[in-house]
């Protein structure tokens, strides 16, 4: 497993932080007042954390996939790479991009709380925030990731990364065959939130 011993930041995207128990106090009121119905708040929760937010990192994908000058420059520098497509702020600061290749497959934690770079995937989906995912992730990644349907060769070495507050990452999955002479725009269509964090591939 990769780790680089640094502190995890609580702050954000812990669910027993501060900001989160306001939050939620703050929703449990506007229901109660009846000034937001909770199914349409799940629905703008789920548009966000899984439609909106991962189209950005998808178009980092896409890109990489495309430019190889892009991709070197995602290997050197993802988070000036990435920026450079407008995408930064809160939790995207120090970023890392992660290829996956014929013989590696990476995959994304946060053992301590729930790192994880907004600008590029939006919200964290609530199993990796989750502690069975959290600590099942480093113990048997393989295990975890048949769940999640993808069978990694044995052959193939799969590599565990933590996220934490000084660092966070973003797997680039391996373009699936059969895309050759796709646009830009046609590739980020096919990629998954789910590719970029490792717990899935990418299919045409």
């Amino acid at each position: 497993m990769a780790h680089d011993g640094h502190t995890h930041d609580h702050e954000e995207g812990s669910e027993l932080s501060p900001i989160a128990l306001r939050v939620k106090a703050l929703e449990s009121l506007l229901v109660e007042k009846g000034y937001v119905d909770p199914k349409a708040l799940d629905v703008l929760i789920d548009t966000y954390e899984t439609k909106i937010g991962p189209r950005n990192g998808a178009r980092v994908v896409a890109k990489a996939w495309t430019d190889p000058d892009f991709a070197a420059w995602l290997k050197r520098d993802a988070t000036a790479a990435i920026a450079s497509l407008g995408y930064t702020g809160r939790q995207g600061e120090h970023m890392v991009a992660l290829f996956n290749t014929p013989e590696t497959h990476n995959m994304v934690v946060c053992t301590l709380c729930s790192c994880y770079p907004w600008p590029v995937l939006g919200l964290p989906p609530v199993w990796y925030k989750s502690m069975p995912y959290r600590s099942r992730a480093v113990i048997e990644p393989r295990e975890v990731l048949k769940e999640f349907g993808v069978e990694v060769p044995d052959a193939k070495e799969v590599r565990v990364w933590d996220s934490t507050a000084e660092v966070r990452y973003l797997v680039i999955p391996e373009r699936p065959a059969g895309t050759e002479g796709w646009s830009e725009e046609q590739l980020a269509e096919i990629v998954t939130r789910n590719a970029m964090i490792g717990t899935g591939l990418v299919t045409a």
